[in-house]
């Protein structure tokens, strides 16, 4: 397979640094073709202004989601840009790799999202009409390739469990999951979560890296978090909401939007401790 591996860690001695040279490394061993793309080691550009759109004429008011599409169409994003999207087309599986902060990602992954998910590319694709909103929501350009989150985390694995503190990791990840990467199309694998980053010691760290070695050999046969198809009939159109009588009784939030069957298994075959 091909893989993309997003790191987003301004320390390359980091932890995170360590573990992405373990995941490299066993990828490659397996035979598989890998490009990372090191955010911070590439001086990322996190913002979206006019300096992306070139075309653009400058008494022009921008509108990015017009402009991004025009650019798009036109083949006139800027090169970052283009070559991040190359990078996405070519690749089989993109791995997004990052340290929780502030119950997110790092801002310059968050930029380049926000750059590289093209008007035209990641969204605004497909017929919107009475019948139909889009192709998103596991159907778009990248339908059919896999994507899978490598997150790192101070806190407890207790602090993110379903009655934790900083709330349910699943929850937390959700934006990402369902909103990043579900709506382009990816079929979204398990993340790979370490907790207690602070205090992992040389045996910790051993047992961490032989789990992530184990999810890096398994890319191919993991299964997917169940999400909803937009267009498989769940959801009614043009509202866009969950037809009356699926989700089970007094299930709310974030759940809802995960087949039946599936919910609730959800948070033991999401969130992978290490230690």
């Amino acid at each position: 397979m091909k893989i993309l591996l997003v790191f987003a860690h301004p320390e390359p001695r980091s932890l995170n640094g360590a573990l992405r040279d373990v995941a490299v490394a066993e990828l490659q061993r397996l035979g598989h073709e890998v490009q990372v793309s090191d955010l911070y080691a590439m001086g990322w550009k996190p913002v979206v202004d006019r300096a992306d759109f070139p075309a653009l004429a400058s008494d022009e008011r921008l509108v990015v989601s017009a402009g991004s599409k025009a650019a798009f169409e036109a083949d006139a994003l800027t090169p970052d840009v283009q070559g991040e999207i190359d990078k996405l087309r070519w690749a089989d599986v993109l791995i997004l790799q990052f340290p929780l902060w502030w119950f997110t990602m790092p801002a310059i992954l968050k930029g380049w999202v926000d750059r590289v998910y093209a008007c035209g590319f990641a969204y605004g694709v497909g017929e919107h009409s009475d019948k139909r909103w889009g192709d998103r929501y596991g159907e778009g350009n990248l339908a059919g390739k896999r994507a899978m989150l490598i997150v790192t985390t101070g806190g407890w694995g207790t602090h993110y469990g379903a009655r934790g503190v900083n709330g349910p990791i699943d929850d937390l990840l959700f934006p990402i999951h369902h909103g990043i990467l579900f709506y382009p199309g990816y079929d979204v694998l398990p993340p790979f979560v370490v907790y207690q980053t602070g205090r992992i010691d040389e045996p910790r760290f051993e047992a961490t890296a032989e789990q992530l070695r184990e999810r890096m050999r398994t890319l191919a046969s993991t299964p997917s978090i169940s999400y909803r198809r937009q267009n498989g009939g769940d959801y009614l159109i043009p509202s866009m909401e969950l037809r009356p009588g699926l989700g089970a009784p007094g299930r709310t939030g974030f759940a809802l939007h995960l087949r039946d069957e599936d919910a609730a298994s959800l948070p033991q075959r999401t969130a992978i401790p290490a230690g």
